[in-house]
Order: C-alpha cells, then structure tokens, then sequence
C-alpha cells in the first residue's frame, strides 16, 4: 500500500519527529491517519490549530476505542449504537461523544489495519485525487491524501451526515421530552400551590 500524504497548507506545519504512546481523541481532532512502521501499525494524529501532526505508537482502531471508553463505551458499542439508530452495516459511522460534536467515519473497515479515522466535523470538501485516491480538504486548510475510493469516501460523508442527523435528532427530542415534562410537573405544582 502506497504512504498516504498529509500536506496541512501552511508552511510552519511539521511532522513531529517525536514518538508518542498515547493520544486523547478531543473536539479538535480531524484525523487518525494509519501508518506501518518497522512492521507495526501507528498513527499520525492532526488536530485542528496545530501546527504539527503528532506521530503516535498506536493503531487508529485502539486510539478511537480508547476515545470512545474515555466518553463511557467502547468502539464496538458506538458501532452497534449506530447500526440501531441508522441501519448502517459496514464502516459504521461513529459519535465518540455527540455532545461535543466528535462524529468520525472509518476509511475502510475498521478490521483492515489501514483503516484511518476522519472528523466529519471538520470536512470543508473531498475531492478524487490522482489514481484510486482522494484528497479531503478540512475546514482550516489541512489536507491529506488516502489511497482511498473516492466514490466510497461520499458515501462515507453522507452516511455520517445522515448518522448524525438521526443521532441529533434523538438527542433533542428526548431533551425536549424531559423538558416538557418538567414544565407539566411543575405548572401542575404550582396549581396545587396556590388551590
């Protein structure tokens, strides 16, 4: 498998040379991008108003399961979390923590360990990139290249939209729920208050 490129459109940005073991998945996470070295699989982590793309010493699949327990499930739950709310099967899209807006879609299945993991917060536009490849274009310039479809990367984009919108949906009906019944309770209150 050819490397995937990461250009982030500004000069300043490097590459941190530092190896790290650990990575906290955040609200400016944009990308978990899989990468082999010495025969084991890595990580390189681009956030949002970085001016550099950290290099981590795990796999994306265990970056976001660690994410996701972090916020109270398990990469697994959020994939069966999101297989019952929107009937997707394969590369299911995934809420690490909807309250913070972390919606991410896997690049393949997330079994495959060049599987890497986008924001679709922080998507501006995808486009095909030369060969079987696509160039995403996030939101503050940053831009990598998969070798990736890029018929099925719009399709990822629009599943994860429509995820999100189910997911969204559930979140503030059940709010407004909770909400108009705490205005019920406490009207009826007040009735008796004041009888």
């Amino acid at each position: 498998m050819e490397e995937n490129k990461i250009e982030k459109g500004m000069e300043n940005v490097k590459d941190e040379t530092e190896v790290k073991s650990d990575y906290e998945i955040n609200p400016l996470t944009i990308a978990i991008i899989a990468m082999k070295v010495n025969g084991h699989y890595h990580s390189k982590v681009i956030e949002a108003s970085e001016e550099s793309i950290q290099h981590i010493k795990r796999s994306p699949r265990k970056i976001m399961d660690l994410g996701c327990k972090y916020f109270g499930s398990s990469l697994q739950g959020r994939q069966e979390g999101a297989r019952d709310v929107c009937g997707i099967q394969n590369k299911v899209p995934i809420s690490v923590d909807p309250s913070s807006g972390m919606y991410f879609f896997p690049t393949a299945s997330p079994q495959n360990p060049y599987c890497s993991w986008i924001s679709h917060t922080y998507i501006d536009r995808i486009r095909k990139a030369p060969g079987r490849g696509t160039e995403f274009v996030f939101k503050d310039g940053s831009v990598i290249i998969l070798e990736v479809s890029y018929g099925s990367m719009i399709n990822q984009l629009q599943r994860t939209a429509q995820f999100r919108y189910l997911l969204d949906k559930r979140i503030h009906f059940t709010t407004m729920k909770k909400k108009n019944k705490d205005t019920k309770e406490t009207e009826e209150e007040d009735f008796f208050l004041f009888t």
